[in-house]
Parts: C-alpha cells; sequence; structure tokens
C-alpha cells in the first residue's frame, strides 16, 4: 500500500525528471519529423537472467503505475528545462500538456519471469511511450533484483521468518524501495520505518551494540531495555561475551525473554551453544535471532542450527551479487504513419553482439504440465493457442491513461509465494544453473 492507502498526507512530486536527456531530443526529433504520433508498442524483458539464477521475480509494479500517473511536467520541471534549453519551443510546448494516454499491459507484480518474458508492454504514441523508459527500467530493474534476491532468502529460510535490515546500506530513497521488494520475495518485516510509513510493511527494531557501550555494565543495558520495552524484547548478546551476555540476560528478563541477536561469529556453532545455554537456564521458549551479512547461502547453511530468525541487510539490498535485473525497454512495432488506423509493423534490433531482438507486439503464457507445474514459457506474435488461453500472463494494468490495478502489497507477496510454488522443485536448488524453464517462441 502507500500512504494514500493509510489516508495520510503526500506530496506526490512529479517524476517527469526521472528520464535521460536523449529521450527529449528524440521526442524533439521525432516532432520535426512528423513521426511522434505514430502507434508504437515498446516492451520490457531481458535477454538473459544473472549467472546461476533459475528464475526472476517482477517487483516494482505498482512504482512504476505511480510513476507513470505522475508523469506531468509542472511548472518547475519547464522552468529547469526552459532555463537549460533541453528542448526547442515547439517541443516545450508538447510537453507542458503531456499526459499519458496509452495502454500499459504486464506480467502481474510478484509473478515469475524469463528470458524473452514480456514482462511489461507499453503502447500508445512513440512520444508519449518513449518518455517513460527510464523510469520504468529504472523501477523494473532495481526492485525485481531484490525481489528476486528475496525470494532465494526466503526459499532457504523455509518457515523461519526473514528481516529486511539494509536501510544502512543503500541510498536513503533505494532503501524504501528494496524494503517493499524484499517483502514482495518473501521477507516478513523491515527495519525501515519510512518504508513502513509508505507501504504498511510491519516494522521491527530493539537496540545495537552502542547501547550497550552506552552503559557501564552490560547488565544495566539490558535491564533498562527490559525496563522501557518490557520482557518480550530482543537483547544482543554478542558486544563482549556471548555465554556470559545469555546468563545476563536470562537472569534479567527471565525466562520470558523474547529473543536473543547474535550478530557475529561461526553463527552455526554460536548458535548450538546459545540454544543449550538458554534451555539449561530454563528459557526454553527464547528464539534466537542471526544477523551479520546473511545471504541466501549463509541462510540455507543455517538449516539445521537453532535458528528463529534471520536479519539480512548488505546482500538483500545489492541483490545478492546481481543488483540489475538487466532488464531493456526496446520497440518491437510500430505504424508506418501518424494514422490512427495504419497497422503495426514489427521491429527489432538486429546487431551483432547478442543484443537482437524478436520483433512483433507479443503474448505470453505459460504451459504447465497434467500436474499443474509449469514447464515452459511460451511468447508468440500471433494467434493465442487454444491449450495456452487459460494460462496467459498479461494483464491490462493500465487503459486510456487511467491506472487499473493497483493491489494491496500483501496480495502480491501472496502471489509470489503462489507462483514459485508451481514451478518445478529445482528453481529453488541455490547451486548455478539454467533458467528452469525453458522460453518457446510460438
Amino acid at each position: 500500500m502507500n500512504t494514500a492507502d493509510l489516508g495520510l498526507p503526500v506530496d506526490v512530486p512529479s517524476t517527469a525528471l526521472f528520464t535521460d536527456h536523449y529521450e527529449l531530443t528524440m521526442l524533439q526529433a521525432a516532432l520535426k519529423a512528423g513521426t511522434a504520433e505514430r502507434r508504437s508498442v515498446f516492451e520490457v524483458f531481458t535477454r538473459r537472467l544473472p549467472e546461476g539464477r533459475r528464475y526472476g521475480v517482477v517487483a516494482g509494479t505498482g512504482r512504476v503505475l505511480d510513476a507513470v500517473e505522475n508523469f506531468r511536467f509542472d511548472p518547475g520541471v519547464l522552468g529547469f528545462l526552459r532555463e537549460r534549453s533541453v528542448v526547442n519551443a515547439e517541443t516545450f510546448d508538447w510537453l507542458a500538456g503531456y499526459r499519458f494516454s496509452g495502454d500499459v499491459w504486464g506480467y502481474q507484480e510478484g509473478e515469475v519471469y524469463f528470458p524473452g518474458s514480456p514482462i511489461m508492454r507499453v503502447e500508445g504514441t512513440f512520444a508519449e511511450c518513449v518518455l517513460l523508459e527510464t523510469v520504468i527500467l529504472s523501477i523494473l530493474n532495481h526492485d525485481s533484483a531484490i525481489a528476486a534476491a528475496a525470494s532465494r532468502m526466503s526459499s532457504a529460510a523455509g518457515e523461519r521468518p526473514l528481516i529486511e535490515m539494509g536501510a544502512r546500506r543503500t541510498h536513503e530513497l533505494a532503501a524504501v524501495a528494496a524494503s517493499r521488494a524484499a517483502y514482495v520475495g518473501g521477507f516478513t518485516s523491515t527495519s525501515d520505518l519510512a518504508a513502513g510509513f509508505r507501504y504498511g510493511i510491519p516494522t521491527v527494531g530493539t537496540s545495537a551494540h552502542a547501547f550497550t557501550l552506552l552503559h557501564d555494565r552490560e547488565r544495566d543495558a539490558f535491564q533498562a531495555q527490559v525496563d522501557s520495552l518490557g520482557r518480550d524484547t530482543t537483547l544482543l548478546v554478542d558486544t563482549y561475551d556471548v555465554t556470559e551476555a545469555v546468563r545476563t540476560a536470562v537472569e534479567v528478563a527471565g525466562p520470558e525473554l523474547g529473543a536473543v541477536r547474535i550478530d557475529s561469529g561461526d553463527l552455526l556453532l554460536v548458535a548450538h551453544r546459545v540454544r543449550q545455554q538458554l534451555d539449561e537456564l530454563g528459557a526454553t521458549g527464547t528464539r534466537i535471532i542471526v544477523t551479520s551479512d546473511l545471504d541466501e547461502y549463509a541462510i540455507a547453511s543455517l538449516a539445521a542450527a537453532p535458528v528463529d530468525a534471520y536479519g539480512v541487510g548488505t546482500q538483500l539490498v545489492t541483490g545478492s551479487g546481481h543488483p540489475t535485473a538487466s532488464m531493456v525497454y526496446k520497440l518491437v512495432a510500430r505504424a508506418e504513419s501518424a494514422d490512427p488506423t495504419a497497422p503495426l509493423v514489427p521491429v527489432a534490433k538486429k546487431s551483432t553482439g547478442g543484443k537482437t531482438s524478436v520483433g512483433g507486439r507479443k503474448w505470453a503464457a505459460r504451459r504447465v504440465d497434467e500436474h499443474g507445474v509449469a514447464e515452459a514459457e511460451v511468447i508468440g506474435t500471433g494467434p493465442v493457442p487454444a491449450e495456452l488461453e487459460e494460462h496467459q500472463l498479461l494483464v491490462p494494468l493500465v487503459r486510456e491513461g487511467r491506472v487499473l490495478a493497483r493491489e494491496p502489497l500483501d496480495a502480491v507477496r501472496d502471489r509470489h509465494t503462489a507462483a514459485r510454488a508451481r514451478l518445478p522443485l529445482s528453481a529453488t536448488q541455490l547451486s548455478r544453473g539454467e533458467p528452469v524453464l525453458p522460453t518457446e517462441y510460438a
């Protein structure tokens, strides 16, 4: 959800400058050439998944819809463009009245995707569609990369909850988007209050090492925290000696202590020792939370450890080594003239070097086997085969400029869980491999 969903006031700035200079110079040249109003189809897709990844996760769609709706050249934006002489007077006047009036189709947010999947399709005049390239790619590339990492971590964690803790490891605005994407991918909460405020994601947090170091004794820090937050709080036990800290924590809070957090050391070994110590002290219900630069591989290695939850920061907000989804936004069809009834002609880049693309306005469907398990991503430009009609992936998101598809973030999160469950079991393997589904062109 966003702040509007929460009934909170929000100042929505224009997104029109979240674009590249050359989008406006292309527009200016197309206006002069008389081609700007040609009906066009752009598609977002990726030619390949990050090395070793089995599937991608569509995330950021809701943010894209907000960005398209707020893509307005307001007086402040126009003043900047005039001051810098970015465009000529004719283009300036055209931009002053810009409103996207086309259609957007796309995979539903939370869905999985594969190489070639037409994740989003933007239709309208060349002029109105080309301006949206940068902002759409900026959002989808970032959010989908984070969601994919989160999904892998969620799969490795099983039923154990994951806490997003990466705000201090990335740009302050990117942190909010990363928290949202992590929630889509399966995380249960965030430490970032801005993400909680904007999207309604549950927020959690207690204390850092600085709080312990502030006090004369570790016991004093624990007592102050318990007095303030109650016995169900989480005490950080690795500032000094872990064994002594656990003993002190239970003495202060009693066996009702909510949890202890371990942020350093050999987490597998320390978790086993702490669990044994807690049980011996009668704190059998006290949970163990581990942090410390975790990624999906570290989480998987702790599967047999007595750990109850994980906190993940750096590796999550950097996409666990793949901070972008490498999506592109390409013109795949355009009309031969500005006549609204002119037929669309497929177009595609044909250069060498692995950057070729397939022209034509595409549909996509996911073929399943007799057990309902996905077996192929099927993409085509002609009629959709009857057997795939009920398995189409693209849905209308915007029609004639009006947003159709806003939905609660929890619904997106649930969709991803369901989509991942319909993939072959090998999709959740962390070992390097090819995409779990082949892409077939009909």
